[in-house]
């Protein structure tokens, strides 16, 4: 009878650990997920086909904390005259006409604990894709980082390539990398972000 109560503990114990290694996983700090956004942007037409920086659109990544986002002007500027027959463009000229800006449901994000400049990453040549992932090539701009179980199975399966995890220890690691490879100087004292 003794082994039997053993043994009913270990299953108790095991399923009490697995709920929380599956529950744990989904907890990540910079969690990104495809959002529906008010207006379908392809980046992969704009960026691959018509070549256009990542920086003409998030013209903020080279000055200051966040990269960005374009003004409703901005875009018309092409799309008064290109595709202005298309649904998603009226979309944008609605906007414009009403004055008001596009309210973009944010995609990447780190905790707020945490600061993170996009000025001196893109002054010393930390291309957007580094921590974006392949962004020229998505129709919908979408993270998937973080430790999810969907996201590891695939990575591991071979399905589909691993993002970036926005954690501080791939950020640890990137600065450790460039200061060794590309004799850089990347700080890796804690207020660097979190101050």
């Amino acid at each position: 009878m003794a082994k039997a109560g053993v043994g009913a503990l270990g299953v108790v114990l095991l399923a009490v650990l697995i709920f929380l290694a599956v529950s744990s996983w989904s907890r990540q700090p910079a969690a990104a997920r495809p959002s529906a956004q008010p207006i379908n942007f392809p980046h992969n037409t704009h960026v691959e086909t018509y070549k256009i920086d990542c920086q003409y659109c998030h013209a903020d990544a080279r000055r200051s904390e966040y990269a960005g986002l374009p003004s409703v002007q901005r875009c018309l500027g092409c799309h008064k005259i290109t595709a202005a027959d298309r649904p998603e463009i009226q979309k944008l000229a609605e906007y414009g006409a009403k004055g008001e800006p596009i309210p973009w449901v944010r995609v990447f994000k780190v905790p707020e604990f945490t600061y993170f400049p996009h000025k001196p990453h893109v002054r010393s040549g930390v291309t957007c894709q580094t921590c974006h992932g392949p962004v020229e090539t998505m129709t919908t701009a979408a993270g998937r980082t973080g430790p999810q179980l969907v996201n590891d199975a695939l990575n591991v399966a071979g399905l589909r390539p691993a993002s970036p995890p926005l954690s501080m220890g791939w950020c640890i690691d990137c600065h450790r990398k460039d200061n060794a490879t590309r004799g850089m100087k990347a700080p890796l004292d804690c207020v660097t972000c979190h101050h």
